[in-house]
């Protein structure tokens, strides 16, 4: 179990104060264990551990969380059996219905410190705002990154772990075992259905199944393309199925919530305006791609980019697509105020593929970042525009 200290110092200011700590993230990308390494932190701190409360909402286990009253109840008795502030653990609590109201009323009765997880990314749209109102902060937590997978393969180089990471993604679990490939690809297809059925097709009541599948299958396999409502009705269409626009931005919006997808706008760099039905999609982890689809080394250009859209997301960015007049820069990467631009590349194997990543930032004269990233160990920086290997920059310190 690694420490994973890019989240740990964002959650750190908040521990042991008056204000509910929500982790979010997709299924099995380590929010429960962010909760035991934030009760090791409480620990190290004096924190007697007979203080901690956790309730797996998921558990088949015990009665008390099959309703909201129920643990209420069980955290009230918890709570008059100790002396001094308890501290609640509530892993996936969004199994639970009116959990928003039960987890105010802990806060206003009882002397506790809360932390809750979900795998929704709508966690917090409902009434836990209206309950809560200023009382909560958001983490959103991410499958690991490179450098934290670099680090649970201690004895593999750099470019053997990357090849691996290329294939499995972050699943925290992969790299806490020796698993070969089927296995691995046996897990993350378990993890894809459980997100289908769980927080998908069950809590959305979807009944056309098999074309919810075929969409998403589409979707999958074309991340880092340009989505279009037109070519998903055209592929649709040569597998003779419909699907209205209505159905099919409604089966996206489903996927964004479960924390599977991610939609990112297209900026007009030049009229600094957003641009309507040009977003892309990527993937929360693209370990799944391979298990589902196959052909991450084949489209590996999609996939680096994936990768590196997923890391500006861990490091804090607001990330946009960029339309520079006729031309498109990957990202556009926003935080505290600056700005940073980047061009995805496999490898810059010619000249014209040097001129052509490159030549996306013509024309942009303001005075941010600029960098191309490729797989080349070899630098091509010009023009005042950086050059970085993909892997380096991923296990920059963050």
């Amino acid at each position: 179990m690694i420490r994973r200290e890019l989240y740990m110092s964002k959650i750190r200011p908040f521990i042991g104060k008056d204000i509910v700590k929500v982790l979010t993230g997709i299924r099995r990308c380590g929010k429960s264990v962010m909760l035991e390494l934030i009760k090791e932190e409480l620990k190290e701190n004096g924190i007697d551990e007979k203080l901690f409360l956790t309730v797996n909402f998921e558990s088949g286990a015990v009665d008390y969380v099959r309703s909201a009253e129920l643990t209420y109840a069980y955290i009230r008795d918890f709570a008059q059996d100790r002396r001094g502030k308890i501290y609640l653990f509530l892993d996936e609590i969004q199994e639970l219905t009116g959990w928003e109201k039960m987890v105010n009323s802990c806060m206003i009765d009882f002397n506790c410190d809360i932390y809750i997880t979900g795998s929704n990314a709508k966690l917090l749209s409902g009434e836990l705002a209206t309950y809560l109102a200023g009382r909560y902060v958001e983490f959103r937590i991410y499958p690991f990154s490179f450098s934290e997978a670099r680090k649970m393969l201690p004895e593999k180089s750099e470019t053997e772990a990357f090849q691996l990471y290329l294939r499995r993604g972050g699943m925290p679990f992969l790299y806490q075992f020796p698993l070969d490939a089927a296995s691995a690809k046996q897990y993350l297809g378990d993890i894809y259905d459980s997100i289908l059925v769980k927080d998908v097709i069950t809590r959305y009541r979807i009944r056309d199944v098999e074309l919810f599948k075929r969409m998403l299958m589409y979707m999958i396999s074309n991340i880092g393309h340009v989505f279009s409502a037109a070519s998903i009705t055209r592929y649709m269409k040569n597998e003779c199925r419909g699907i209205s626009n209505e159905t099919l931005y409604n089966y996206i919006e489903y996927c964004k919530n479960a924390c599977l997808f991610h939609l990112v706008p297209r900026q007009d760099l030049a009229g600094k305006k957003l641009l309507q039905f040009q977003e892309k999609i990527y993937l929360t982890d693209h370990g799944i791609r391979e298990a589902v689809y196959g052909n991450n080394l084949r489209d590996i250009d999609q996939v680096l980019e994936n990768i590196v859209y997923m890391e500006l997301l861990r490091r804090g960015y607001t990330v946009m697509v960029g339309k520079n007049n006729a031309l498109e820069v990957d990202f556009v990467a926003e935080k505290d105020g600056g700005k940073e631009y980047y061009q995805v590349a496999y490898l810059l194997a010619s000249e014209e593929a040097v001129r052509r990543e490159f030549g996306a930032f013509k024309g942009i004269d303001d005075n941010y970042p600029k960098y191309v990233l490729s797989l080349d160990e070899l630098n091509f920086g010009r023009n005042g525009y950086k050059h970085l290997n993909i892997r380096k920059f991923l296990l920059e310190s963050t």
